[in-house]
């Protein structure tokens, strides 16, 4: 079973401060990223709470007195005790500081870390005659007619104008109260709108062109795409070249218009993501699931067993791990078919002088024997997974021994080593991804606006300063396994370094 790590559950570490001995302190700080949290004598004292990618220089800076920087903000004499949590990523971090402020300060907190609602285009379907407008508070009872969330206000103002292009929707924003004695406005006259307040058209009408707005809306505009194509197809079909190349303008037309909304623009009722992230274990991928307006994690994944592609060496058969090697599920009688095959060998017993003769060979080949722990255990305590070595790599390491040690080796390697079942590491990922999705309390809607605030924060960075990878369900909620499995293997060789010789 994968390791999971909520939370709520990583790791807190905490030391005494001594202003008088300042040094002896900051000298236990890792020099790694970390959230962390400054606690003053007295209970009343408001913590003083940040992140940083070095915790022990940016600690140093505060707690250390410096002639040289006179100006600068000394919290020495005020802070008691210093706690601090390891993170992996700059996503990570804000989430931790997030909500360490979220229980301080309640609602406070979106102020303080300057997290404003996203906009969206919200569909207004329970009015008599809908229309489109651009909001920043969705209404939670209507979350499947808000689609967002959009970058700034002004991409979503646009996208709306480009919608209307395409359709009859009216674009006035007060009460419309159908009078055939009432002037029509600028957009009917352009036929741009079917002027429902001058009675231009039936309730029925406005009624079907609204439907189809919404249907455009819901399928990312494959409901206008689908028929615009298939009417060029037909028309290219019957020679009618001048009406093909009309349509295929209009095909054009909206794609552009679905150009401006990014892929993380969906009904929010129906917005559902996982974003992977690199995790402060060096050996696991953080996962994050964003799902009901609430983001959790993060769930450690690991990579013991995959095969990661060394993307800074231009090759793809190199391994991130330091041996080409499997997970295989570990069982008790793992440990009963080594001792098995002790007896059925006494000859590689011999050769090695070992009563342990598989786990004798592991040691002896240079390529495995920093993986060995314990035969009983596996190789990481908590990972419920032991690894599959490469034969080949039993064989080199045993190529100096006699002919028979050499056959007994690879026959103990076959046998106490089958091959792992198909989809074990899908299995792994939809655990950790069903770990994620345990039922939870409500969210508030400070949590709700700062988890989805986050979210978009970190989407709509630049590709250069956004790590990580997201991934969005299917229609039927589905997850897209195997692809996250190959985003598993990005994220983990972007931040992977090969030790130093």
């Amino acid at each position: 079973m994968a390791s999971s790590r909520h939370i709520s559950e990583i790791a807190t570490q905490q030391i005494a401060f001594d202003p008088a001995d300042a040094r002896a302190a900051l000298s236990q700080l890792p020099a790694t990223s970390a959230v962390f949290a400054l606690y003053g004598a007295e209970a009343h004292f408001e913590p003083y709470i940040g992140r940083t990618p070095n915790l022990r220089g940016r600690l140093e800076r505060l707690l250390q007195p410096s002639a040289k920087h006179p100006r600068r903000l000394q919290l020495a004499g005020l802070v008691r005790r210093i706690e601090w949590r390891l993170t992996g990523s700059d996503f990570e971090s804000l989430l931790v500081q997030f909500e360490l402020l979220e229980k301080i300060y309640g609602a406070k907190c979106l102020e303080r870390m300057h997290l404003r609602q996203p906009a969206f285009v919200r569909f207004l379907g329970g009015n008599a005659y809908p229309r489109l407008a651009v909001t920043y508070r969705p209404s939670q009872r209507e979350a499947r007619w808000a689609y967002g969330p959009f970058p700034s206000r002004t991409a979503a103002e646009r996208f709306v104008d480009e919608t209307l292009k395409l359709f009859l929707l009216r674009r006035c924003t007060e009460e419309v109260v159908p009078d055939p004695a009432k002037p029509g406005c600028v957009y009917s006259e352009m036929k741009m709108c079917l002027a429902p307040c001058c009675q231009g058209c039936s309730a029925e009408r406005y009624a079907e062109e609204a439907a189809a707005v919404e249907q455009f809306l819901a399928t990312r505009g494959q409901s206008r795409l689908n028929a615009l194509r298939a009417e060029r197809d037909q028309a290219s079909a019957n020679l009618e070249f001048e009406a093909a190349a009309a349509l295929h303008a209009q095909v054009e037309r909206v794609e552009s218009v679905w150009a401006l909304a990014p892929e993380l623009v969906r009904p929010l009722s129906q917005l559902r993501a996982v974003i992977l992230q690199a995790s402060a274990n060096h050996d696991e991928v953080a996962v994050f699931l964003y799902e009901n307006g609430l983001l959790r994690g993060p769930v450690g994944f690991s990579t013991l067993g995959m095969r990661i592609q060394n993307e800074h060496s231009g090759s793809t058969s190199l391994f991130a791990q330091p041996v080409a090697i499997e997970a295989i599920p570990e069982a008790a009688e793992t440990s009963e078919s080594l001792s098995n095959i002790g007896e059925k060998h006494p000859a590689g017993a011999e050769a090695h002088g070992d009563s342990a003769p598989l786990t004798a060979r592991l040691k002896s080949c240079p390529d495995t024997k920093q993986l060995v722990e314990t035969p009983s255990t596996g190789f990481r305590e908590g990972t419920g997974f032991s690894p599959y070595i490469n034969n080949n790599a039993l064989s080199t390491g045993a190529s100096t021994h006699e002919e028979d040690s050499s056959k007994n080796t690879s026959e103990a390697a076959s046998m106490a080593s089958a091959k792992p079942p198909r989809g074990l590491l899908e299995t792994r990922m939809e655990t950790a991804l069903a770990a994620l999705a345990a039922p939870t309390r409500s969210p508030s809607a400070t949590l709700r606006q700062g988890h989805l605030a986050l979210v978009k924060r970190w989407y709509y960075r630049p590709g250069a300063r956004r790590c990580g990878e997201i991934f969005f369900s299917d229609a039927e909620g589905r997850w897209p396994v195997k692809a996250m499995l190959r985003g598993v293997g990005r994220v983990f060789a972007s931040g992977f370094k090969p030790p130093v010789s």
